[in-house]
């Protein structure tokens, strides 16, 4: 059974894609925009910004009804793909190569290095205790505390997948995708569509792109996450995501660790859609602790909730004065201007 986080995991906090698969999220936002075409550019407004890896982002302003037609991903880009028949965990498929159900326990296990999971509709937890494991096409419902959980592993990939909880209220998962211990590494999830979650994301280190987090379920209490970083100094780039809290608590990203005395280093949030929360970026601040090679850059900031994306603001706990720290080139979805880096 998936061991349950410690208390180092609170939440803090202010109230390669399959074959024949869409093209990666960085293509599409290049597709996207050459699919509006000149006058439809003209009508909306356009501006670019140079990023840190020096390509030009032309961007059209008010995206935040249909994300992908400014080439961010939405229900039209991400999750399984249309027209995938999957079958049912435990009813039509109870095991396969490196994998099986577990009733006494009312979860689906992969112990098999280099194992695939695909085309499995999957009403409870999949827990990944391998290594090398690729999970593609795959739905997971479920209103347990994990959607899929990693424990101890490395070079885990989880794509074009489909994760939520059973509704918005009593059936939200915890947490949609977790490293539970916060020690795997080499994850890459690419191409999801997240939803009725408590947490959509928790991973401290790895690549999360062109993922679609949005409808998030609430219960009394909760303190709500796109995604959740933890803190720690594991490389980490999230880029090319949706990310929408409609909720006015806690975030769409938050780096903050939640104790006092982790250091934050070696995190890249960049080209992201990002809305919702109390702020919709946690800088990594909190508790006083240090950061370090904070880079958040390129990111647009809906106002489809709230004026200034978050109830109280883009961003909060943000050091512009740490080492390798970037605050560049961030902008608002109905106008394209710079948004300054938070001061507080």
């Amino acid at each position: 059974m998936t061991a349950k986080r410690n208390a180092a995991h609170i939440r803090i906090g202010r109230q390669p894609p399959a074959s024949g698969a869409r093209p990666p999220a960085g293509r599409r936002r290049m597709l996207g925009a050459a699919v509006l075409g000149g006058a439809a550019l003209a009508a909306v407004g356009v501006f670019a910004w140079v990023g840190a890896s020096g390509n030009a982002h032309a961007s059209a302003l008010n995206c935040a009804a249909t994300p992908s037609q400014c080439g961010y991903p939405d229900a039209t880009n991400t999750g399984v793909p249309a027209g995938t028949t999957l079958k049912t965990v435990p009813g039509q498929v109870s095991s396969g190569p490196g994998w099986s159900y577990v009733a006494a326990d009312a979860e689906v296990i992969v112990t098999g290095k280099g194992t695939v999971i695909s085309g499995l509709y999957i009403p409870c937890t999949l827990v990944i205790n391998a290594a090398n494991v690729t999970v593609k096409d795959v739905q997971v419902v479920t209103g347990a505390s994990f959607g899929i959980s990693l424990t101890n592993t490395a070079n885990v990939t989880i794509e074009n997948s489909t994760i939520s909880g059973v509704n918005a209220t009593t059936g939200r998962v915890g947490s949609a995708i977790d490293d539970v211990y916060g020690n795997s590494t080499g994850i890459v999830l690419t191409g999801n569509n997240i939803s009725y979650f408590k947490t959509a994301i928790q991973i401290s280190g790895g690549l999360a792109t062109g993922n679609y987090i949005h409808a998030p379920g609430y219960i009394s209490g909760d303190h709500t996450n796109g995604f959740y970083v933890n803190g720690g100094t594991a490389a980490l780039t999230i880029k090319d995501n949706t990310i929408f809290n409609s909720l006015n608590q806690t975030d769409a990203i938050n780096l903050d660790s939640g104790s006092a005395g982790v250091p934050v280093a070696n995190k890249t949030i960049e080209n992201n859609f990002l809305a919702g929360g109390g702020y919709s970026i946690y800088g990594g601040t909190a508790l006083s602790n240090t950061t370090s090679n904070i880079v958040i850059e390129g990111n647009r900031f809906g106002q489809n909730y709230y004026p200034l994306s978050g109830l109280y603001g883009p961003g909060a706990y943000f050091s512009t004065t740490s080492t390798g720290n970037v605050w560049s080139g961030n902008y608002w979805d109905t106008t394209g201007q710079a948004i300054p880096a938070p001061t507080s």
